[in-house]
């Protein structure tokens, strides 16, 4: 029994002794694994932002606001501006889609400055230590019904856009974008 025991004893020391050595380079891990995917969004314009979501706001782009629109029959007009040749659009269906592809395009650029307009307001408030509750549900809903208009933006293209197109090249145009 006594070798036993000494044998057990040996075996824990051993273990504390390696949970010891190994905290250091946990603790190291540890810190590598919690390092926030914004830090690099600490020192941009709008830290609500990313770049890539601030560029995209301005230049008025779909984000995959329109994905169930695009993946259930309803083509996107900047799309099918790109595949004209191959679904054989006529003249009158080109110009119907480009003055839909235009008029979304310009209501996106709009919502989509109001939008960084209003992230850069909240931005503000934050590094200011100006904000109150109330003062968040005010600008955080007055943010979601802007971006709320902007997906109907993009949703609705999609719509106007099925009616212009014929059963056939809104068939093409899946087969086309791989659906």
């Amino acid at each position: 029994m006594t070798i036993l025991l000494r044998t057990r004893r040996t075996y824990l020391g051993l273990a504390l002794v390696a949970f010891v050595l190994s905290v250091p380079v946990g603790a190291q891990q540890d810190h590598a694994m919690h390092h926030s995917d914004y830090a690099e969004q600490a020192t941009s314009g709008i830290a609500s932002l990313s770049r890539q979501e601030h560029d995209d706001l301005i230049a008025g782009a779909g984000m995959g606001m329109a994905r169930p629109a695009e993946l259930h029959q309803y083509p996107g007009p900047k799309h099918v501006l790109e595949l004209v040749g191959e679904l054989a659009l006529d003249e009158q269906q080109t110009a119907a889609v480009e003055a839909i592809h235009a008029a979304m395009l310009q209501r996106a650029r709009e919502l989509g400055e109001e939008i960084v307009e209003k992230e850069r307001h909240l931005d503000l408030r934050f590094s200011r230590r100006h904000i109150d509750e109330a003062a968040l549900r005010s600008t955080t809903a007055e943010i979601a019904v802007l971006y709320g208009e902007l997906r109907f933006a993009h949703l609705r293209a999609h719509l106007e856009t099925r009616e212009v197109l014929s059963p056939e090249q809104i068939e093409k145009y899946d087969d086309l974008r791989g659906y």
